[in-house]
Order: structure tokens, then sequence, then C-alpha cells
């Protein structure tokens, strides 16, 4: 995307300027400030006993009087900002979901400017609100914000947020304007005002004081907080245990405690796993002889049969084509009785050959066919029609079938998978998937 709508790289002025417009008529409270403060250390209790993931991150943020500036409530992973006239006009259990809301932007660190990269800070920030707001909702914490509009729609459960911007802006760019909707709290870069100085540099933004803005950090000291609160996410993830956590906080833990291995490796691992072993005594093992009893020995069955399917649908060039090529090959030189077939496909298969051990020579010959859209049924049909059932069926794609991924049952799926989002990738309801990255990126 690069026309003018996107070409927005920063918010425009400080925290401040950017709260200036308030989206209600907020009345002031006549609670007093110790009255508007204990509304949110009931709401913190409420969450560790009800939503213990939650209450658990929320007691690591500092609650914090922000009401010359923060017209709702605002992060920046170690300050709970909050405006006590916004507060004090919640319920408690609205106050529930609005701790729960910091807690996530919390989570998902969307208060780094890097991951938002040039994209529309506007809609970046609307879509952080829609995972964010589908997350509670569908963790019944707390309930839904009625006092401000907040941004809801079950058509993006289950998506991260630069997959919800990337709807935003096709919306937008149809409109020819951006969507009057916003977040209701204040989003804050982390990137804002790197300090010479501590973390109290900003005028009034000691400790304790109700200052004219948000607290600023040295580079330091950003990294530190952004650190700290990923530890303190998985340390209360596992608290809480897989089954109290919301979808997006499971994907995230995932890729933070089992990252990807490289998918030469796994594609070698994987192909290996089809050649099962057994034990026979026609072939005795070495141990024990010495003793006078015979015990089996591993019977290799070394047929690898897998059929090796590439998307060629448009996203994957020819030499990211050929990459993958050349380490099938690689892999398969390694071994002398395997057979591959092979096959390109868009909406249609093209060009299915066979190759083993005897006409490898040609491997690397092979004609790259198709173009159009992506199906990956047709593979699966291809496979029953012509009577082949893999050992392992391994796929070269950008991940983004306009059906389904094909048939689960069928055989064993390894999916290369290269596209998706910074380190995200489409991933499959079953089988493996691997991101495909080549040597230079």
């Amino acid at each position: 995307m690069t026309d003018t709508l996107q070409k927005t790289p920063k918010a425009t002025g400080t925290a401040k300027d950017r709260a200036s417009k308030t989206l209600v008529e907020i009345p002031e409270t006549t609670l007093s400030d110790e009255e508007v403060l204990d509304k949110l250390i009931k709401a913190r209790i409420e969450m560790l006993m009800s939503a213990p993931f939650f209450g658990n991150l929320a007691t690591r943020l500092i609650i914090k009087d922000a009401t010359s500036w923060c017209p709702t409530a605002a992060t920046d992973g170690k300050y709970f900002y909050y405006n006590k006239h916004f507060v004090a006009a919640l319920s408690d259990a609205e106050c529930v979901f609005l701790m729960g809301h910091e807690v996530l932007h919390c989570v998902y660190d969307h208060m780094d400017a890097n991951r938002r990269g040039d994209r529309h800070p506007v809609l970046w920030n609307v879509a952080n609100d829609y995972v964010i707001n589908g997350d509670l909702i569908d963790a019944r914490v707390g309930e839904e914000i009625k006092l401000v509009q907040i941004c809801h729609d079950w058509k993006y459960r289950g998506k991260i947020s630069e997959e919800v911007y990337d709807d935003l802006y096709q919306q937008a760019k149809e409109d020819g304007r951006i969507m009057e909707m916003d977040s209701f709290d204040v989003h804050l870069d982390r990137e804002e005002g790197d300090d010479e100085g501590s973390g109290s540099a900003g005028k009034g933004n000691t400790d304790g004081e109700e200052g004219d803005g948000p607290a600023k950090y040295t580079a330091e000291e950003k990294e530190k907080i952004s650190q700290e609160f990923k530890n303190a996410t998985m340390q209360a993830a596992k608290a809480a245990g897989a089954g109290n956590l919301p979808g997006g906080v499971k994907r995230l833990l995932n890729d933070l405690l089992n990252p990807q291995l490289d998918w030469r490796q796994l594609l070698a691992m994987q192909i290996q796993s089809v050649m099962r072993s057994d034990y026979t005594m026609a072939t005795p093992s070495r141990k024990g002889l010495n003793e006078g009893y015979y015990l089996p020995g591993l019977d290799r069955e070394t047929t690898i049969d897998i059929v090796a399917a590439l998307d060629m649908s448009g996203s994957i060039g020819d030499e990211m084509a050929r990459d993958f090529l050349s380490e099938l090959k690689g892999i398969m030189d390694q071994y002398t009785d395997f057979k591959i077939h092979l096959l390109c496909f868009d909406t249609q298969v093209y060009n299915p050959k066979i190759f083993t051990q005897s006409d490898m020579g040609e491997f690397m010959e092979y004609e790259l066919n198709g173009g159009g859209g992506t199906d990956f049924d047709c593979v699966f049909d291809w496979m029953k029609e012509e009577g082949v059932q893999p050992k392992k069926l391994v796929m070269f794609t950008d991940g983004y079938p306009y059906g389904s991924w094909g048939d689960e049952s069928y055989c064993d799926s390894l999916f290369i998978v290269h596209g998706g989002y910074g380190d995200r990738i489409p991933e499959s309801p079953f089988g493996i998937t691997v991101p495909y990255k080549r040597d230079q990126e």
C-alpha cells in the first residue's frame, strides 16, 4: 500500500494534543479522588478472582491520575493513566473491562511504533481496539463500556491487528476518507520523546504526581519496560492456565515459547519421519550376542513417498519455487529409495510428474506453471482421483486459499508458507505450518 491514505508515518503532536478531542461529553464527578481510585482498585481485585490472567498483569501497572491531559484512559506499559471523570461514570463491571483493555495493549505491545510502521495511526489504533475488545468480550472480562462507542465486530474474531488494519484500510479507500470511528482510549507510542535522562523526565511527570502528559523514557528504559511486561505475561499465563486465556494471547505465547524451526530443518525432519521403523529377528541386534541371547534388530522402511505441491497463484515467484526445489533435491540426495509426486497448482493442478533417484538430474528443470487463484482442495482432489496417497504432503504456498486448507484426514501435511504479516503467517488448521524465509531475509 503506497497511496496517500497510508502515508502518515507518525501520529502528529503530543499525546495530549491527540487526546484533546473527547468522544463524548463526560460530566464532572462528585466522587473524591480517593473514591475514584477505589473503583479501579476494586476492578483489579475483581479481575484477580474472575480473570486471574488479566488481574495479575493489571497489578503491575501503576495507577496514575491523568485527568489534566487524558480524556479516558491510556497506558505505556508502566502506568495505567486515567481520567477520574470518565472512570467515575463507568459501572464496576465496565471498569474491569477498561482495565482489561489497557492490559491487553501491554500484552500485545501496541506501544511499539516499529510494529505500526507507516500505517495510518488512526486506522492502526482502531484495528488494535477491535482485536482487544474482541478478546475481552470473548473471554467475558467485565462488561462492554456503553458511555463511548467501542470497536467490536465478530468478523475480526481470531485476527491480529495487521489483518484488521488491512480490512479497515480497504474500507477507508472505498469511502475516500478515514472512518469516523476512533479508539476510545489514548494510544501511546513508545517512540515519543526519548529522554537523555531518566524516566521521570517530562514536566510534572515524576512518580505520584499528576503531570501534563505521559512519562518519557530513555531507549533503555523503554526496552526494559517492554521486556519486563513480556516476562510477566508468560508468568501470568502459566499461573492462569491455557484454558483461561484469550485466543490471541495463546498465539502470542506460542510464538514466544515455541519459536519456529527453520523451514529447511523442518522439511528434512518431516521427510525423515515418513521412514517407519520396526523390529525384526531377521537382523538381530548386536547387543546381547556376547552374552548368548538375541534381541530383535531395527528394520527401517527406506521408501519415501511424498507429494510436493507448488502454489503458483502469483505471490510465489520462480526464484522462491526453485529455492524450495533445490532444498528438496538436496534432502533427497541423501536417500536411495524414494518417489516424489511433483506438481504446480493455482485453482487446478498443472504438470504432475513423478521423480525417483534415477531421474533426479532433471528435477531442477521442472517446468513451473500457474498464476491464477488459490485452491488447496484441487490438490487433494487430484490425489484422490489419481489414487495417490502419500506418506507426506509438502505444500509450498502463500497460505491464503479461497476455500478450505484441504482434507485433514487424507494424509499428513506440511505447509511451508511465504507471506503473512510481520512474524505471523497464515496457519493451517491441521498438519504443521512453518514460515518460508530466504537466507538473505
